[in-house]
């Protein structure tokens, strides 16, 4: 793999660089002048077509790059996200630095995703190229989608009791294409939206401006993973530095 030459040009590969934040860092990044690059499955969709899951095109997308953005997931599980991680760290040794975007709590949250992403983490952490883990808390973008479908039912069960500290993804995406420019710097400080919200308060808000889901039914799940999220494990009110509040999203047009 070449490394990158030119004088004042980032070249980056963004993994993930057609969701909900990778497209974001992509905006944002091009915005300041860089070269950067999108990994896709599909074609036509990103720069490079490649997949990190079998390897296949992932070495030509990193050739002349020296700095990538790890933001894919095999959401909602994320049962390949290890497999993929490792495919991108065999293929990028030369790398100078990645960046991993991972979720606020999965050290303490006993649940399958976060257990898949904290492994990916420690992958990266053990391994020889130059990282750093920025971990953030749920985008307004995730609830929205989320009460889009629950407002398709005549009816919405939903876990009124759980907490969230939802973040704008754009507002990540900035802290993200600051740090990719800056040392490598292992795990960074944790970013978290200005506020932490019941979920009654985040259906509220929602319902005020779109009336649905027009009937709401509270549910109690059991189990050690809908108890950490009643107690707030996946928020990090200590680094409340986000500035969007969640109304403001919704108001705003969500």
């Amino acid at each position: 793999m070449r490394v990158a030459s030119v004088t004042g040009v980032r070249r980056i590969l963004v993994t993930g660089g057609s969701g909900v934040l990778g497209s974001h860092v992509v905006r944002l990044a091009r915005e300041r002048g860089d070269d950067v690059r999108v990994l896709s499955r599909q074609p036509g969709v990103g720069t490079h077509r490649g997949d990190l899951s079998t390897g296949g095109g992932v070495a030509d997308a990193l050739d002349g790059v020296e700095l990538v953005v790890h933001a894919a997931s095999d959401t909602p599980q994320g049962r390949t996200d290890l497999r993929q991680t490792r495919t991108l760290l065999d293929a990028g040794q030369r790398l100078r630095h990645l960046l991993y975007v991972s979720i606020v709590g999965i050290d303490v949250m006993p649940y399958g995703y976060y257990g898949r992403k904290l492994a990916c983490e420690q992958l990266i952490a053990a391994g020889a190229v130059p990282y750093t883990i920025q971990r953030a808390t749920q985008f307004h973008e995730l609830l929205e989608r989320g009460l889009r479908a629950a407002g398709r039912l005549p009816l919405a069960p939903l876990p009124l009791a759980w907490q969230v500290q939802p973040i704008a993804a754009a507002e990540v995406a900035q802290r993200i294409v600051a740090l990719i420019g800056e040392a490598p710097a292992g795990r960074v400080v944790d970013l978290g939206g200005p506020e932490v919200l019941t979920a009654t308060r985040v259906v509220d808000v929602w319902r005020a401006r779109h009336g649905r889901p027009r009937t709401v039914v509270n549910v109690h799940p059991p189990g050690r993973t809908a108890r950490a999220f009643r107690r707030g494990l996946n928020t990090t009110p200590q680094h409340a530095d986000g500035v969007q509040t969640w109304e403001q999203f919704v108001r705003r047009g969500a």
